[in-house]
């Protein structure tokens, strides 16, 4: 066996010559290590911040937009158009665009019914009018209603009202009218009063006035006779609004359109009669 020499205890080198190397410091290794894995760190550190930094700088590719698959394609997936090169595809440059709405499907749009520029005729039956007769020269005349016969056109404040015509001569005279050829069509009628007014329709109501030499109250002052054959009574007709026909309401004499209706047709019949005064 090899002589083993013990090793003298270092608390006490002075007693075989031995001393402890105080050359190097203690822990010099580890200071090495430690200083060489702060510095791979940092170097670390660098070298990924100088690549993020590139990368930011690098135009970043445009994303892909989804897109419908086609009719063949299952229903609910949806697949991405490749970018083009330059990464300037416009978003839903690859979509599909919806084709026209066929016009068979589309609601079409009636077109506006136009305005009437003719008036209604009455009913062609038993009580359509014949033609227009000429007006006879009369001294005279009084107009009664047919559906209230001892009522009579009467002018009152201006307006032709419907009253029963008492006995005194005031009343009978209101009730008298001239019949002469229509100012606008001498084929129709108007009427003038004893002291020279004439009957004209202003905003549809009947009234005397003096006449003020205007083409509108010419027409207004023109009614044209419609004849009803089965009872000879007649209508009267305004020259200017075709369609519209004298007739009382609430006994107030007035212009209104024509209607099909057994009331309308007994306001609007009228009997001419000698004159009362």
């Amino acid at each position: 066996m090899s002589e083993e020499k013990s090793r003298p205890p270092q608390d006490r080198p002075w007693e075989s010559g031995w001393a402890p190397d105080t050359t190097r410091a203690p822990g010099t290794r580890r200071l090495w290590l430690a200083g060489a894995l702060a510095l791979a760190t940092v170097t670390a550190s660098v070298t990924a911040i100088t690549v993020m930094n590139r990368e930011s700088a690098e135009p970043t590719p445009q994303a892909a937009e989804p897109t419908t698959l086609s009719s063949s394609a299952p229903g609910g997936l949806i697949s991405f158009a490749t970018p083009s090169e330059g990464g300037s595809a416009k978003p839903g440059a690859g979509r599909a665009h919806p084709s026209p709405t066929p016009a068979s499907s589309a609601p079409s749009a009636s077109p506006s019914p136009e305005p009437r520029t003719t008036a209604p005729e009455p009913p062609k039956a038993s009580t359509a009018p014949s033609k227009r007769p000429k007006p006879p020269s009369s001294p005279g005349i009084s107009i009664r209603a047919v559906n209230f016969p001892d009522r009579y056109w009467r002018v009152r404040d201006g307006y032709v009202r419907l009253d029963r015509i008492g006995s005194g001569s005031e009343q009978r005279e209101d009730a008298t009218f001239q019949r002469v050829a229509g100012l606008s069509d001498s084929s129709c009628y108007s009427f003038t009063t004893a002291d020279g007014r004439y009957l004209r329709h202003r905003s549809f109501v009947l009234v005397a006035n003096r006449d003020d030499g205007s083409s509108l109250f010419r027409k207004d002052a023109t009614f044209c006779p419609r004849v009803w054959s089965p009872s000879g009574t007649l209508s009267l007709e305004s020259v200017n609004y075709p369609g519209r026909f004298l007739r009382h309401r609430d006994f107030q004499v007035r212009l209104d359109p024509y209607e099909h209706s057994h009331q309308y047709h007994s306001d609007a019949s009228f009997q001419i009669v000698p004159g009362l005064d």
